[in-house]
């Protein structure tokens, strides 16, 4: 027997929030009242094909009513089940499982303030101490403590979002106290955001490949960046053909830039070759690593290049059809694409017949809503499908059967717009750049302890040291963690790691998807490594027992290690081996299978609790 909701119904307001998306109901059975089904004279079911096509409108409908209503009420979850005749149970397994949806009443307006790495060395804690003081109960605010909002250059952050028609957001980083409260007490007062440019360091450096429109280009002008070069690689590709754009990202040498490092050219022609239609393409736009925050600036800054870049790799794989899975933490980057995607549909650059060309493709944005583990492929193509955003197991992988059982390319945002210059310099200049085996430039997302935190766009091989002497590293460097929450600590007599996927190998370590987070000696380690804890044990699906329960015992050790050192926690670091070993070696995905490696790296490297 199915979960049921009893009797209750949803409101005047939840059923518009629903019928904005679906259009009205077209039968009793879709929950059309006694008015609407005497207009139309429908009394069917829809089933079958039908319904199981609309599935992938669930994420999108709880978006919906969220939005409108700042939670998603019994009745109102009910309401969307009839519309897409999907069972009750399996939709509350989905609004249950991202941060972002409550199925419990609160107020209007949330207030999500960041405690994850770069934010909890900028004072988090403090600030969250602050404004729960001010916003208590009777405020009209709900307070949450969040994951990282991807804003670790301007930490501490903190994001506002109030509910209703059409829903409001405000940004503040770097925050205060007085800051956050004001954008929670009057988001549409809030001071603007500052211009993606200044998350640059380098920008207006002519040399830059992958940021030099951000700052030069103004992002809401497709004029602009055909100006600067746009849609000169579509032009290209169409030229070549897809089999040769799969041929020059091949021997240009590209990878994935998401931190798994497959080869980019293999995925495309791979999935291009299958026989089964539709294929599909997918750009992962959910970076929710603590530290990572360059896909961020590259929507906000760059649109129109990662249409285009999407474009150009639809058309190589086969696709048609291209979904951008898009953070929901990520407001201004929201409106900076879906803008791009209807300019470039009105000017004839998506479509029915791209450039005239005869091809057709066209965009899609599917927000996530607070998942870090959607940023894995398969997880992504569930949580798009209306589904939980559980990994699937491999094989059959994405290429064979991806996204609505089909053929799938899913590519991050970085390692998207490197096709661009491929294209453009050919290539062999592009593998000139970098060394033999990671080649072109790579995005690096510097926070934590230095003078100058944002983006820098470096050629692989460039050493750790040089990074961070760009940035501007304080005195008193105590450790880096690369790769974020998933990588590992270095020390900093290890500075001259070179930044490349086989040279962090080599040193024990990963590159990941390109945090580096440098912490001087004022920020607690133990307390570090318990944050890191704590984000895996929230952020596991559950679905396999290595990772929903070793995360949970990785992080009881830790709290019983804090303030003991040596002998005293010998029991719990053995402990804490036996369970990283079984979550890498069990895990079905990487989440679990990488949760230990900042824990063990800051243990054997760091020396810590000795």
């Amino acid at each position: 027997m199915d979960l049921h909701f009893g009797d209750s119904k949803p409101t005047d307001e939840e059923r518009a929030a629903v019928d904005a998306l679906l259009g009205p109901p077209e039968s009793s059975w879709e929950g059309a009242t006694r008015d609407e089904m005497r207009a139309a004279d429908l009394r069917w079911a829809r089933g079958g094909r039908a319904a199981r096509e609309r599935r992938d409108l669930l994420l999108p409908g709880l978006h919906a009513v969220n939005d409108r209503i700042g939670w998603i009420s019994e009745g109102a979850l009910g309401y969307l089940c009839r519309r897409l005749t999907v069972p009750p149970a399996e939709a509350y397994g989905v609004a249950t499982f991202y941060a972002m949806f409550s199925v419990k009443p609160r107020p209007a307006t949330v207030l999500h303030v960041c405690t994850d790495l770069a934010c909890a060395a900028a004072g988090a804690s403090e600030l969250c101490a602050g404004v729960e003081a001010r916003l208590g109960p009777g405020s009209g605010v709900a307070v949450e403590r969040s994951p990282c909002l991807g804003l670790c250059e301007r930490a501490p952050a903190a994001l506002a979002v109030r509910a209703g028609d059409p829903v409001r957001t405000a940004v503040s980083a770097p925050t205060t106290v007085e800051r956050a409260v004001l954008a929670a007490s009057a988001p549409d007062s809030a001071p603007e955001e500052p211009s993606a440019a200044l998350a640059v360091p380098q920008a207006g450096d002519p040399a830059l490949m992958l940021l030099g429109r951000v700052g030069v280009v103004d992002p809401a002008s497709l004029d602009d960046y055909r100006a600067h070069g746009g849609y000169t690689a579509l032009r290209q590709a169409f030229a070549i053909g897809p089999a040769g754009v799969t041929r020059e990202v091949t021997d240009a040498g590209l990878v994935g830039r998401g931190g798994a490092a497959f080869p980019t050219g293999r995925k495309w022609q791979a999935t291009a070759s299958q026989p089964d239609h539709p294929h599909y393409l997918v750009c992962n736009a959910d970076e929710s690593e603590p530290g990572t925050f360059k896909d961020r600036v590259v929507m906000e800054g760059d649109p129109y290049a990662l249409v285009e870049a999407m474009t150009i790799a639809g058309y190589a794989v086969g696709a048609h059809k291209g979904y951008l899975y898009l953070r929901g933490e990520y407001p201004r980057a929201l409106a900076r694409m879906e803008h791009a995607i209807g300019q470039a549909r009105a000017r004839g650059l998506l479509g029915d017949d791209v450039l005239s060309q005869g091809y057709a493709f066209d965009i899609e944005i599917r927000r996530g809503a607070g998942a870090y583990i959607c940023g894995e492929e398969t997880a992504l193509f569930n949580s798009i499908e209306g589904y939980r955003g559980e990994p699937r197991s491999k094989p059959p992988f994405p290429v064979e059967k991806g996204l609505f059982g089909k053929p799938t390319a899913e590519n991050n945002v970085e390692t998207l717009v490197n096709v661009l210059p491929i294209l453009t310099v050919g290539a062999p200049a592009y593998a000139a750049i970098g060394t033999g085996s990671s080649t072109g430039p790579k995005l690096f997302c510097v926070s934590g302890s230095v003078e100058r935190p944002g983006i820098y766009e470096l050629p692989f091989g460039a050493t750790l040291g040089e990074l961070l002497e760009l940035a501007g590293v304080r005195d008193r460097l105590r450790a880096v963690l690369l790769g974020g929450a998933a990588g590992g600590f270095v020390r900093p007599d290890e500075l001259d790691i070179p930044l490349t996927f086989e040279g962090t190998r080599e040193a024990g370590t990963t590159l990941g998807s390109g945090v580096v987070l440098a912490f001087d000696d004022t920020v607690p380690l133990p307390r570090l490594l318990l944050r890191i804890a704590e984000f895996f044990r929230d952020e596991s699906c559950g679905q396999c027992v290595p990772c929903r329960v070793g995360t949970v015992r990785q992080e009881e050790a830790l709290h019983r290690i804090v303030g003991r050192t040596g002998a005293d926690a010998a029991a719990d670091i053995t402990l804490l081996r036996e369970v990283g070993r079984a979550m890498k070696d069990a895990s079905i995905c990487g989440l679990g299978q990488t949760a230990w490696n900042a824990v063990e790296s800051a243990i054997d490297r760091l020396g810590a609790y000795e």
